[in-house]
């Protein structure tokens, strides 16, 4: 999906240096910037990083919302 983003000239020289300097695209680097801001704001990238804040999640809440249950035997 394309999007259109404005950066002012300075700015734009400067990331197309930058790119350069990486030997990485323009798009290496908006992709990198992305996903540094997301995980700043502590939104999971893709499902794998979701499943570890998942089970770091329970982990910290002692284990008791979600996870495995397990199923008991009634007493006769």
């Amino acid at each position: 999906m394309r999007k259109l983003i404005a950066f002012d000239d300075d700015t734009f020289d400067k990331l197309k240096q930058l790119a350069r300097d990486r030997m990485a695209t323009f798009q290496e680097l908006a992709d990198e910037a992305f996903a540094d801001l997301l995980k700043k704001h502590g939104i999971p990238i893709d499902l794998k990083d979701a499943l570890r804040k998942s089970v770091r999640l329970a982990a910290e809440s002692g284990g008791k919302s979600g996870g495995r249950r397990t199923s008991r035997k009634a007493k006769s």
